[in-house]
């Protein structure tokens, strides 16, 4: 928003309204039109025979101006002109805001009139910027700016160019473009910039060596970007030149060259002793004739070391084309820490590197060990570097330098080599700690993440194996659970999450988190997997916001299985995951026949679940694809292999794990491997009691009695008043909102569940009711009198359970 006093500017000696269209009018000494351009009635709407002979107060003045119009006024008759934004009404009624310049004319009469110039404040004011943006670019602009005209002559040269150049700006125009900037490239250069005037295609960032006019010894290497100038009609006006003084950059190229030979060569693997050894490998004689790299201690076990740690350190590689320098130095291996006043010690502590071209006389620095620096020189030493070994802020260790066999001493060039050399080194030994100290945690990560001892659960006998991939891959992201369920089902799952390393381990944790609660909340497996599906879409989300040194989630894989022991019924649910396969107690060995689901994270397709009936004693095998494809083996060759080591006479879970591990696993495996077995149970029938009542006003007496009946012939007749108390509150609830039959059982194992079940889908909610409620209470009856209660949904309505414990003497089905 503009304000409403005038805003003052500076008036440029490149009048703007002389180069760009502009409307304009002439008062007269009375402040009356006299003139009116037919671009002054495009810019605020009035006809010229509106507006002569009437005042401008009259006509452009909106109520509350006044005084803006009249401060400016005054200025004008003072100082004979003004230059401004002011607020003008439009004939439309809106309040627009103009650029003016109003300058005093004396006609040859004697008689004075004003001309006014203007522009709409928008347009005034881009001018004005454009205007300071280009005297920036040719007064104050680093870069240099060269425009040349269609014949490629040079029009006009910035200050830049100028400095570099060595010669004022007006020597270098009407030159061609490659006689001031002239070299062995100087016609290609020329030959490029009459392309770019004929084809319109820029030119970005091309390189070429040039001489100067005033110095034709002194070469240079410049960066030049063209790009071609036109006016609005498309008249080709010339070429604009960006040019920069890019030797220094060229020579630290060259430098870079000369080091990666010799840098390709280290970092080949993540272990910090071998990245050492392989710098001293390559520096030897290359860079020096002997050569030792000292680390802090805490570097070579993968920690950070402190910021101010200088030692102990520890020798991992020393090299020495004379034998008798290795005498001189700690060997390979030592721990040891450097005296205070040493040339190391001061390095480390100053962070800076120490060239030292002479070793004679009694130096300061060899003062703390007269004896060493004797045996040095006596072994040919004579000159000496010592450069820190610093990686993002952190100082590892330190590599010396010594020159024995070569005469020359070192000089700064050399050391200026040698902290390039040194830097490279330093980040492949950084990335090799940081890699071991991620390899450990992401192990002991894992380790926490995946479920320990499994407890005892009456619906399965179970065993498992989980086996990490071997070190090189790094840790992987597969787990598995077992997941106790109400109505004592048990869910059985088996996920694994594609990559290796900590984020694997991460994400395979935050799965497993999200598998147990979803299975808590009763849903069936395609509903399971769906909303990990989700999940796993979310997660991929969230980390494609992140920097990209965050790895992306590529997918994941699940099976997920719920077995009931009451009814033997087992539904089975896979998101990309290899089919469980299943043993009948007769030995039978038979892969259950579950659809095939995308990976987690691809969405757009439903999963489905198989529903199967397994006969008491069935063992059921899930597994990753780790377990399958070990060896080089392909899936099928893997479940051939699986199904035929199932086949083998009867044994005990932990026995039968054994020997798919010893058939299957004969190395550590490239990936992780899995597995998880399980053995089905059934409950007796005798301690399941099921009714099915009508929906009427006595299906809670009748509820009531058949329990009470029940409990007194399993004995637990203590139970009954609080049973009969749950078991109406939920009948009651069904027989009033659902209608239709109701389905009553009674679980006895371990703890004392009562379901019932009905046709509705509605979802119970438990609330506090208020003191004036006449209900309400039922739900919260039903968890005060209860351990544990729920509800799970399916496909005919659903189930509300309550579950109460019960003694040892109470389990006992003989008491």
């Amino acid at each position: 928003m503009h304000n409403t006093s005038p805003t003052w500017l500076s008036e440029s000696p490149d009048d703007p309204f002389s180069i760009h269209r502009s409307a304009s009018a002439v008062l007269d000494d009375g402040g009356r039109v006299v003139a009116w351009s037919e671009q002054a009635t495009l810019l605020l709407g009035y006809r010229s025979e509106e507006v002569l002979g009437r005042t401008v107060r009259e006509i452009l003045v909106a109520y509350g101006d006044e005084a803006t119009v009249a401060e400016a006024t005054a200025v004008c008759q003072r100082e004979d002109g003004w230059f401004g934004l002011l607020p003008v009404l439009h004939r439309g009624g809106d309040r627009v805001f103009v650029g003016f310049r109003a300058r005093k004319v004396r006609r040859l009469d004697g008689s004075v009139e004003w001309l006014l110039v203007g522009s709409l404040a928008e347009d005034v004011i881009q001018w004005e910027i454009d205007r300071a943006v280009l005297d920036g670019l040719f007064s104050r602009s680093p870069v240099g700016v060269v425009v040349l005209g269609p014949d490629l002559c040079v029009l006009r040269v910035n200050r830049a160019v100028a400095r570099f150049g060595g010669l004022p700006p007006e020597a270098y125009r009407g030159r061609r473009a490659g006689e001031f900037l002239f070299g062995p490239d100087a016609d290609l250069a020329e030959a490029k910039l009459r392309s770019v005037l004929e084809t319109g295609r820029p030119v970005i960032f091309a390189e070429q060596q040039s001489r100067l006019l005033n110095d034709p010894h002194r070469e240079l290497v410049i960066s030049i970007s063209a790009f071609r100038m036109s006016d609005p009609s498309g008249q080709v006006l010339g070429v604009t030149e960006i040019v920069e003084d890019v030797t220094d950059r060229h020579r630290a190229r060259r430098r870079l060259a000369l080091l990666s030979e010799v840098g390709a060569r280290i970092g080949t693997t993540l272990d910090v002793a071998t990245t050492a050894r392989e710098l001293a490998d390559e520096a030897v004689p290359a860079l020096a004739d002997a050569l030792s790299v000292d680390l802090l201690e805490p570097v070579t076990r993968g920690e950070e070391p402190a910021p101010d740690a200088t030692g102990p350190l520890r020798r991992m590689a020393i090299r020495s084309v004379r034998p008798e320098i290795l005498k001189v130095l700690h060997p390979e291996g030592g721990l040891f820490t450097f005296p205070e006043r040493s040339v190391a010690a001061r390095s480390l502590a100053d962070r800076r590197p120490v060239l030292l071209p002479t070793l004679e006389g009694g130096t300061d620095w060899f003062a703390p060990e007269p004896e060493r620096a004797v045996k040095a020189r006596a072994a040919g030493a004579h000159s000496l570097m010592v450069v820190p070994l610093a990686a993002r802020g952190v100082i590892l260790g330190l590599v010396a330098l010594w020159r024995s066999e070569k005469p020359d001493p070192f000089e700064e060039d050399d050391l200026t080599l040698a902290e390039e050399f040194a830097a490279r080194a330093a980040l492949c030994i950084d990335n090799a700690r940081r890699y071991t100290q991620q390899h450990q945690a992401a192990e002991a990560l894992q380790r926490s993440l995946l479920p320990g001892e499994v407890p005892e659960h009456p619906a399965v006998e179970t065993a498992h194996r989980y086996l990490p991939a071997r070190a090189s891959t790094g840790v992987g992201g597969d787990w598995f659970d077992v997941i106790p369920l109400s109505g004592l089902r048990v869910a059985l799952v088996v996920g694994d999450v594609v990559g290796h390393g900590m984020h694997a381990s991460a994400t395979m944790g935050r799965l497993r988190a999200a598998v147990r609660t979803l299975a808590h909340l009763d849903l069936a497996p395609e509903e399971v997997l769906a909303r990990l599906d989700d999940l796993v879409d979310q997660l991929a989300t969230e980390q494609g916001q992140l920097d990209g040194s965050t790895p992306q989630i590529v997918g994941a894989t699940c099976l997920y299985a719920v077995y009931d022991p009451v009814s033997r019924h087992c539904a089975v649910a896979r998101a990309g995951h290899p089919p469980p396969t299943v043993v009948d107690p007769d030995g039978r060995v038979r892969q259950l026949d579950v659809p095939a689901g995308p990976p987690l994270g691809l969405g757009g397709l439903p999963f489905e679940t198989a529903e199967v009936e397994l006969d008491e004693g069935s063992l059921i095998a899930l597994y990753s694809d780790g377990l399958l494809l070990a060896d080089d083996r392909d899936i099928d060759q893997g479940l051939t292999l699986l199904r035929g080591t199932l086949a083998g006479p009867s044994r005990s879970l932990e026995h039968t794990c054994k020997a798919l591990e010893d058939a299957m696993l004969p190395d550590r495996p490239a990936d992780d491997v899995t597995l998880l077995l399980g053995r089905t149970r059934v409950l007796a029938a005798e301690n399941v009691a099921t009714w099915e009542l009508s929906a009427g006003p006595t299906a809670a007496g009748q509820a009531r009695s058949l329990v009470s009946e029940r409990l007194a012939e399993w004995g637990l007749g203590e139970l009954a008043f609080t049973t009969e108390l749950v078991v109406s509150e939920l009948v009651t609830n069904a027989y009033r909102y659902a209608g239709g039959p109701v389905m009553l059982r009674l679980i006895r194992d371990g703890s004392l569940i009562c379901e019932v079940s009905d046709s509705s889908s509605t979802s119970p909610h438990l609330r506090q009711a208020r003191s004036t409620d006449e209900g309400g209470r039922g739900l919260f009856l039903v968890a005060q009198l209860s351990e544990r209660w729920g509800a799970r949904y399916g496909r005919n309505g659903k189930t509300i359970w309550a579950e109460q414990p019960l003694s040892a003497d109470e389990d006992d089905p003989e008491r």
